[in-house]
């Protein structure tokens, strides 16, 4: 008798695709739970990345038109203003409006108003940013772009901060630290922005409105 040991057979290959159909069901449960609790803290967190890291380059008028109304026709054109028009808007606005020329875009997709984009020029702290506010229709924010920023570039707003402002409703709540959550390390952009929004809806409003009052 031979004083071996018997051999073992060999333990057969650890295929983790094997255990795909029992893992992928919960997977999916998890993300479809995980999935709205992350959209709700996702303006909050943003508040607290650093701008550099989200911060994309600026876009000609043209792209962002583009990406705002695709496939519609655009029409340029100015508007001016009345001193009531300008009284009614800064009362809706919180804030003065300091011009009555305003420049916008009007996008018509066949004989249907796709919506109306407007150009706002602030100062941030000392230097400018010029920003295309685009609305739907119904005059809420489509999208935001940022077409020059002349401050340093770590203080240029993100474009998923700006995300915040689409589809949301103008009234007092569309302030910093209310419904729109301010920018870490760049507290000067985002009250440009948010007054920049501000006085573009009053400004439509007051135009969709029409006459005077």
């Amino acid at each position: 008798m031979s004083g071996s040991l018997p051999r073992r057979s060999a333990a057969p290959p650890f295929h983790s695709s094997a255990f795909l159909p029992f893992c992928l069901p919960a997977f999916s449960r998890c993300l479809s739970a995980f999935l709205p609790s992350l959209s709700a803290f996702l303006p909050f967190c943003l508040a607290f990345l650093p701008v550099s890291l989200l911060a994309a380059d600026n876009l000609t008028r043209e792209e962002a038109l583009a990406l705002a109304f695709p496939g519609a026709a655009i029409r340029a054109e100015r508007v001016y203003l009345t001193s009531d028009q300008r009284r009614r808007a800064s009362d809706l606005a919180g804030e003065a409006i300091q011009t009555s020329l305003v420049g916008r875009y009007i996008a018509t997709l066949g004989v249907e108003t796709a919506g109306r984009a407007y150009v706002d020029t602030n100062v941030v702290r000392t230097k400018k940013e010029t920003l295309l506010i685009s609305l739907d229709p119904r005059g809420l924010v489509r999208r935001i772009d940022v077409t020059a920023f002349l401050e340093p570039s770590e203080y240029r707003p993100p474009a998923l901060w700006l995300g915040q402002y689409a589809g949301r409703p103008f009234d007092e709540g569309l302030r910093l630290n209310r419904t729109i959550r301010p920018i870490a390390g760049a507290t000067l952009t985002a009250r440009a922005v948010n007054s920049a929004v501000r006085r573009i809806l009053a400004i439509d409003a007051v135009l969709q409105s029409g006459g005077t009052q």
